[in-house]
């Protein structure tokens, strides 16, 4: 008779238990900030220049890039950026992009005509530890820009061209730190 009295209660401490239990537990040493995840024992990065390989060059996109991506890292994260990643002593992540595609396409026909392209910028991206050289990340980053077909490449550039730094720079990030 006692125990159907307190079956609720008894309830509700096990679930308020369970709660204390779940959100008590300290994480698994990762360092979390706005969803980027971030091993404790990594605290620099070192952002090598972006290399240019794409068949079509814009000469202004690679050392942008760099210092975007470079800019996105101090904001988000807690980590440095170092230009020397030969200090053993710290764990360092050296990353190494190359622009690989930088292609036009057409998006869109009316009439027997152009009137939308798509401009393709595609980044190869490595994350080595400096320590062991080995691979931490390697990944594939493909971003649609998609302009007017009116337009010339050299006007859809000037217009496109602090999108593509965002968002080729935005799709980096959260490939290397988001794990997406």
């Amino acid at each position: 008779m006692i125990l159907k009295i307190y079956r609720p209660f008894l309830a509700i401490a096990i679930l308020i238990s369970l709660f204390f239990l779940a959100f008590s537990q300290s994480s698994c040493r990762t360092y979390r900030f706005k969803d980027v995840s971030i091993p404790d024992s990594v605290k620099f990065v070192k952002i090598n220049q972006f290399q240019n390989r794409a068949t079509y060059v814009n000469p202004s996109l690679a050392p942008e890039l760099t210092e975007r991506l470079g800019q996105k890292i101090r904001s988000q994260t807690r980590l440095g950026i170092t230009t020397n990643a030969d200090d053993r002593s710290q764990q360092i992540w050296i990353i190494e992009c190359t622009i690989t595609t930088y292609s036009i396409s057409t998006a869109g026909i009316s009439n027997q005509q152009v009137n939308a392209n798509r401009l393709n910028v595609g980044v190869k991206v490595v994350v080595r530890d400096n320590r062991t050289q080995k691979e931490i990340g390697k990944y594939d980053v493909t971003t649609p820009f998609e302009y007017s077909g009116s337009l010339s490449l050299q006007q859809a550039e000037q217009g496109l061209q602090s999108q593509i730094l965002r968002d080729v720079t935005d799709a980096i990030f959260n490939r290397i730190f988001s794990n997406w």
